[in-house]
């Protein structure tokens, strides 16, 4: 059984002591209770009863199994799951970890291992991802889908993924493909460090989803394997991109790409301030900026003079303008 600390007095008891005063709310009212958690056990029971404004602190060691929670926080109170690097979820196969419809969490600072796919977002909005380390999957390591949307990814690390082979490992996979009915908008993926190992692109932007911002990471893409068609570090298939301050080193041909795989999406993409490096790649086209769908006033990109390219053959594909 899981012990709950109650950390915020009740109104009634800080009323009778004289420590709050009539009709004001306590300071901190949305924090509840911290649930300090020892094994997979306990970590299950205290994602089933979570509410919102709770921290689950997971105690390092192992965590053995599949974890799930259907429980939402609110958006003034979400709840937090926190731990060390040395708190490890370790799935057998399966999600390490599966927010199903539980929207207003925030993970921070555990790992993530084994299993076929590691942080899931489905239905999930607000979810907010720190400082978490995930590695050694089948799959990608970590997915919002089913219109999970105004999430983020900050601070982490990701790495040897698509152990299966069949080239779907993805770091950060964003929507669904084909789902343009999978409006997973407005994901952040900030000063992340990926690779290297990654099975498929660092990051897949799907058709469907809006105003993703790919800002400050670091992508490694000597784990790409070519199959279905990963040859970038990052895809973008989704509209009104930002790709900011990001260097890459390592790939098979080109550093970022975009592409309309469905009418009217692929567009809007702005890419001002990234470092591609694309010694050694072998690929066709081997441009840091590979714009596959442009098309004046109605799919258009911007890619800013300030981006710079070492090796490969150039900045981006003849025809498409640079600014300055």
């Amino acid at each position: 059984m899981h012990l709950r600390s109650i950390l915020v007095p009740s109104v009634a008891a800080l009323l009778a002591t004289g420590g709050l005063a009539a009709g004001s709310a306590p300071a901190g009212a949305g924090t509840r209770d911290t649930v300090e958690v020892h094994d997979a056990a306990e970590l299950k029971d205290a994602l089933a009863q979570a509410r919102g404004g709770d921290t689950i602190r997971l105690a390092d060691g192992v965590y053995r199994g599949n974890f799930k929670t259907s429980r939402a926080g609110g958006a003034g109170s979400p709840v937090t799951l926190t731990g060390s690097p040395d708190a490890v979820l370790t799935a057998g196969g399966g999600y390490g970890l599966h927010l199903n419809r539980a929207s207003h969490w925030n993970l921070r600072g555990f790992t993530v291992t084994g299993g076929q796919k590691g942080i899931v977002m489905d239905g999930a909005d607000g979810v907010h991802i720190d400082g978490v380390t995930v590695h050694g999957l089948d799959m990608e390591a970590v997915h919002w889908r089913s219109s999970s949307s105004d999430g983020s990814i900050r601070n982490s690390t990701i790495r040897d993924t698509g152990n299966n082979g069949r080239g779907m490992g993805e770091g950060v996979y964003v929507g669904s493909a084909g789902g343009t009915g999978d409006r997973s908008d407005s994901i952040l993926i900030e000063n992340n460090t990926l690779g290297p190992d990654i099975g498929g692109e660092n990051i897949d932007i799907k058709e469907g989803t809006t105003g993703a911002r790919i800002i400050g990471n670091t992508f490694d893409g000597s784990g790409l394997t070519g199959a279905n068609y990963d040859d970038s570090w990052v895809d973008i298939k989704g509209n009104d991109v930002l790709v900011e301050d990001n260097v890459g080193r390592n790939t098979t041909n080109d550093g970022f790409q975009t592409h309309e795989v469905q009418d009217g999406w692929g567009c809007g993409a702005v890419f001002r301030g990234n470092r591609a490096d694309l010694t050694g790649a072998t690929g066709g086209d081997r441009y840091a900026i590979n714009v596959t769908n442009y098309a004046a006033g109605s799919c258009e990109v911007t890619v800013a003079g300030d981006n710079t390219v070492t090796g490969g053959r150039g900045l981006t594909n003849p025809g498409i303008p640079v600014g300055d």
